[in-house]
């Protein structure tokens, strides 16, 4: 009986280290919750290996002359669909470095498809209405997510240890829309670490 316990702890002790949960609160300068802000997570163990899947849809709808989601997370490779939803006809595009795309006019019900094949941000507009703003970010970390309304977003199951937290947003001023911390990531509990970023919303922005 000993020997087994002994074979289970062995075993079961390596799964302890991926027991960390993270929940990064982002505001801006004056204290307000920041949306959208995506939140990427790079171990010091490094990235597991495997194709990276996430649980919400690929998808950026036009829908009410805006883009749905305003930014979207996608993993690197992946093919995201732009469903027009709205009773007039879109021209959808990019010209985002690595991720050059254009999807020429479509309509009502009518969906288009782009992998996306490098890392980094494709801003995306609509040809036909210039209001139309969108970003897909993509990773290539499975630990990746963006905030919700409250500013807050939440990782579960990292591996414990030292940690990069990443936040990047596209009216974020630094370098490349981007800011990065290191943090040490405890094996239990949840770790609730605060970003203040500065933030220049654009003219009429909003934060979507």
């Amino acid at each position: 009986m000993r020997a087994v316990f002994l074979f289970l702890l062995l075993v079961l002790a390596p799964v302890q280290a991926w027991a960390g949960d993270l929940a990064v609160t982002v505001r801006d300068s004056a204290g307000k919750p920041v949306a959208n802000a995506v939140v990427t997570v790079y171990p010091a163990s490094g990235i597991p290996k495997g194709p990276i899947r996430f649980a919400w849809p690929l998808t950026v709808a036009q829908q009410n002359i805006q883009f749905d989601p305003f930014v979207l997370v996608a993993p690197v490779g992946a093919s995201v669909s732009f469903p027009n939803r709205d009773k007039v006809q879109h021209h959808v595009y990019s010209f985002s470095a690595g991720n050059k795309f254009e999807l020429k006019l479509f309509g009502k019900d009518e969906s288009r498809s782009v992998a996306f094949k490098a890392v980094g941000v494709a801003a995306i507009g609509c040809n036909i209405h210039d209001q139309m703003v969108g970003y897909v970010k993509v990773v290539d970390t499975p630990f990746a997510i963006k905030t919700g309304a409250d500013g807050v977003a939440s990782l579960r199951g990292l591996p414990a240890g030292q940690v990069t937290i990443r936040v990047w947003h596209p009216w974020l001023r630094a370098p490349k829309n981007e800011s990065s911390m290191a943090f040490a990531l405890p094996a239990t509990g949840v770790a609730r670490p605060a970003i203040s970023l500065e933030i220049r919303r654009p003219a009429g922005g909003h934060m979507h």
